[in-house]
């Protein structure tokens, strides 16, 4: 059915926002120096744009009488009741106005912005392709910078703002110089770290399974070349988490799409290989390149505290609070929201940030909306979104225990932006419709 003059402003309107939102830190850095007064409105821009897009999905949903399809969705009766509980904790647990609205945009955004990307789609699955167009797109300008970024003066992003008071312009490993660590367009080498992830899962499962995308030499190439600039930019940003879970990511593309090509003599191989390479490591453990790089500590002096250090302390804090705290201490009481409030708190863990928010119940919701995406991401590997989409959440689920990665708009906006078109668009959800008509018929 063609889209309706409403229809395509409510599709621009999401278009906007994933192919902005690469773009989110610069311009909000750049237009929040500009005008100081307006600087929380001008971070707030996605927020209010998904607002718009919600007002326009109820009457849209309601004009194409879809309500009744969307409600036996198991993935929808999970994100509101996640919704429902939040509004319910913001009542009960009400701090002040600001750091209230900022926890609320902070834990339900991404969750949002899937359900309006999955509306979409439904409605108008033509536009799953100018999506990824514009998905592509923003890959090529954040890996391209980060690349670019090796050849420039690392405090670069100091021109347009960033600095001690908004975003630092880049980072060391642990005080020392030698390990420059990028931000890109993101957040950080973290953010950065995971984001590259989702983008070389995307490209990995392309190369193993998407025979239509990679046809012709030129195709090939590309995809070959954002590989390659995928690692240089996972690299510099010296994030272990990022590059453990990128290991995990490549290995479960590799052992979805290629395991009927891989023989038994293979899969040794490869295991004797990776016990080679955990017995290397071992040997040089004292050496520069584990002591920076994966332990984060300069054997040459450094902070007093490090980030080993940092991560520990957060999980135990956190967790003794989350105990004597089963109904979670309140929306905005963690995080970046917190700091509005009278008692800053910071959890470097994705699932205690959520304990800590909507308690235990709101831990439980959020990991069952996860996995019954996952499912579905599971059912349709055969498509290459889906697979890349797959296995860059398992990876990322393993950075959520490290730091709390969705919090971060780039990559949770990304990430289930994209799930959201591989689980409406992948073959599993064609075979699923199929299905569906010839029992009606």
């Amino acid at each position: 059915m063609k889209a309706t003059i409403l229809e395509k402003i409510y599709a621009w309107i999401l278009i906007v926002i994933l192919g902005g939102i690469v773009l989110h830190a610069p311009l909000s850095v750049g237009f929040g120096t500009l005008f100081p007064d307006y600087d929380l409105l001008i971070k707030s821009w996605k927020e209010i744009l998904m607002l718009v897009a919600t007002v326009l999905a109820v009457v849209i949903v309601s004009r194409r009488q879809l309500w009744g399809e969307l409600s036996k969705d198991i993935i929808f009766r999970l994100i509101a009741a996640y919704g429902a509980l939040h509004l319910v904790l913001a009542m009960l647990f009400y701090g002040s106005t600001v750091q209230t609205v900022a926890g609320l945009a902070i834990d339900l955004r991404y969750v949002l912005f899937f359900s309006l990307v999955y509306v979409l789609i439904k409605i108008v699955p033509g536009y799953r392709k100018v999506l990824l167009q514009v998905g592509v797109a923003g890959a090529v300008v954040v890996v391209g910078f980060a690349v670019v970024q090796l050849f420039l003066p690392p405090d670069i992003l100091k021109y347009i703002g960033y600095g001690k008071d908004t975003i630092q312009p880049y980072l060391t490993v642990d005080l020392n110089h030698e390990f420059i660590r990028v931000n890109s367009t993101l957040r950080g080498p973290n953010p950065l770290g995971a984001y590259v992830g989702i983008v070389l899962g995307c490209l990995a499962a392309v190369w193993v399974s998407g025979r239509s995308v990679l046809a012709g030499t030129k195709n090939k190439v590309i995809v070959g070349l954002g590989i390659i600039a995928s690692l240089i930019a996972l690299w510099i940003t010296y994030s272990r988490s990022a590059l453990a879970a990128a290991v995990i990511i490549i290995g479960v593309v590799v052992g979805i799409g290629a395991a009927k090509y891989l023989t038994r003599r293979t899969w040794i191989t490869l295991g004797v290989v990776a016990v080679a390479l955990a017995g290397t490591l071992f040997l040089v453990r004292d050496s520069t390149f584990v002591s920076n790089i994966l332990l984060h500590e300069n054997p040459n002096g450094g902070s007093a505290t490090t980030s080993n250090d940092g991560h520990v302390d957060s999980v135990v804090a956190a967790t003794d609070k989350i105990a004597e705290q089963p109904l979670g201490a309140g929306i905005g009481s963690t995080g970046s929201a917190s700091l509005y409030g009278d008692k800053p708190f910071i959890i470097e863990n994705q699932y205690l940030f959520i304990a800590h928010e909507a308690g235990w119940l709101g831990l439980i919701l959020f990991l069952a909306i996860f996995v019954c995406i996952m499912m579905r991401l599971w059912r349709s590997r055969q498509d290459w979104l889906a697979l890349g989409v797959f296995a860059s959440g398992i990876g990322l689920a393993l950075i959520g225990l490290l730091q709390p990665v969705w919090v971060d708009d780039t990559v949770s906006i990304v990430w289930w932006g994209l799930a959201a078109i591989a689980i409406t668009g992948g073959k599993y959800a064609r075979d699923t419709t199929k299905q569906k008509t010839t029992r009606t018929s």
